[in-house]
């Protein structure tokens, strides 16, 4: 794995905003108040993976998601509505999730590599990650422009198209689905996330509906207790980039929480998937599988033994209230997780690439592996003024379309 400096290309920013992705800087602002920005998408670099490092990669994503799973079903045992800090009722909803095996679409997880060694697990996202547009749209066609001839650890988009498509076969969706978003964003990277999202299931077939989430109604008329749209049409399946957290505490999650609907939707992602957002599950990984290679020690309300660690808030995000404790440093980040309980993780310092600390954003889609996004921070924490970075796999060639259909159908 190694870091090259290479030439943007000439109007990169219009390009990938065409593409989708309309937030390639992120806002700032500076000590006396004046606005300013700082580059996002940074394709002023990019990464080097040889197909063995990406091979270790997958199969450590792959191991990891299934002592996830694993750990859904202990966590359940084990904590209370209170422990999570979660509103009645929210846990015995995610167990019957699991129960029924509500399908779930995709996760994400944080790791720490470097090309050295085995990968450390930081944390999974299960529930609403983002990432996906530079990850499947953005470097593809970076690399389609910039390096044509070779591969890139990517299956996103395939996967995600095939997810749907297998959906719509088997008749799970037969009135469509909803895509909602938060108009609380006004960066625009919830609303194309869940767009892109959008495109790829109406590329399998499915009808598709989107708006945001505030637009959501409820009807509790002749018709039957029920979620409809802007236009008064029944919510039957939702894909939501919306925290279980949050909604549950809110009016229209009690609907959800306490059974109102007469038939309920069918979330995407389900409600078990909070199980695998939360940074809980990460001392239940440890105590499960201890010493597992790609985890680090971890533990819910106090450091215990160790020396050196990073505390994150049970729901915390893009680093708010976070606080690393190492022999050379001290950092505590402000935000709005502050009353939360924490979790105390082992500090393992980021892989350093020219000043440039990097996180392996690996992506779950279906059950399976299916690419990586690379970010990229000045300090100890991934936070939201990190940096996304192209990647190919510089062994490998383009693989042509027989191959690509027989790595999915494998």
């Amino acid at each position: 794995m190694r870091r090259h400096a290479i030439a943007p290309r000439a109007g990169w920013r219009d390009t990938v905003v065409s593409q989708g992705l309309v937030f390639p800087v992120t806002p700032t602002t500076g000590l006396h108040g004046e606005e300013g920005e700082v580059v996002y998408w940074n394709e002023s670099a990019w990464y080097d993976f040889t197909m063995a490092e990406v091979e270790r990669l997958e199969a450590a994503t792959e191991e990891l998601y299934g002592m996830c799973l694993e750990a859904a079903r202990e966590m359940l045992r084990r904590y209370t509505d209170d422990d999570l800090a979660l509103p009645a009722g929210a846990l015995a909803l995610a167990r019957k999730s699991l129960d029924r095996g509500d399908p779930s679409v995709y996760a994400r997880f944080d790791l720490a590599y470097g090309g050295e060694g085995p990968a450390k697990m930081l944390e999974i996202n299960g529930d609403t990650p983002t990432g996906l547009v530079e990850t499947a749209v953005a470097q593809w066609r970076w690399l389609e422009d910039v390096f044509p001839r070779f591969d890139q650890w990517n299956s996103v988009h395939d996967r995600l198209v095939r997810w749907w498509g297998e959906a719509a076969a088997a008749g799970r969706y037969p009135e469509g689905v909803h895509f909602l978003h938060s108009t609380a964003d006004d960066s625009g990277e919830e609303e194309m996330t869940v767009t892109y999202l959008r495109d790829t299931a109406a590329s399998a077939g499915l009808a598709t509906y989107g708006h945001g989430i505030e637009s959501l109604g409820w009807d509790d008329d002749d018709r039957g207790r029920r979620f409809v749209d802007d236009f008064d049409l029944t919510v039957h399946a939702a894909f939501k980039l919306y925290p279980w957290e949050d909604m549950l505490r809110e009016e229209f999650g009690a609907h959800v929480l306490h059974g109102h609907e007469r038939r309920p939707v069918r979330w995407i992602e389900p409600p078990w998937k909070l199980l695998l957002s939360t940074k809980a599950i990460l001392p239940v990984l440890w105590e499960l599988f201890p010493g597992h290679p790609n985890l680090l020690p971890a533990y819910l309300g106090e450091p215990r033994d160790l020396t050196e660690w990073v505390a994150k808030p049970l729901w915390g995000r893009e680093g708010d209230n976070v606080h690393v404790h190492a022999h050379d440093l001290e950092q505590v980040n402000d935000g709005s997780y502050g009353d939360q309980p924490l979790v105390y993780q082992q500090y393992t310092r980021l892989p350093d690439f020219d000043g440039n600390r990097v996180v392996l954003g690996s992506w779950m889609v279906g059950g399976r592996s299916a690419g990586c996004l690379v970010r990229e921070s000045d300090g100890p924490v991934t936070d939201y003024y990190s940096r996304v970075v192209p990647h190919v796999i510089g062994d490998a060639r383009m693989p042509d379309d027989v191959q690509v259909q027989a790595w999915l159908d494998e």
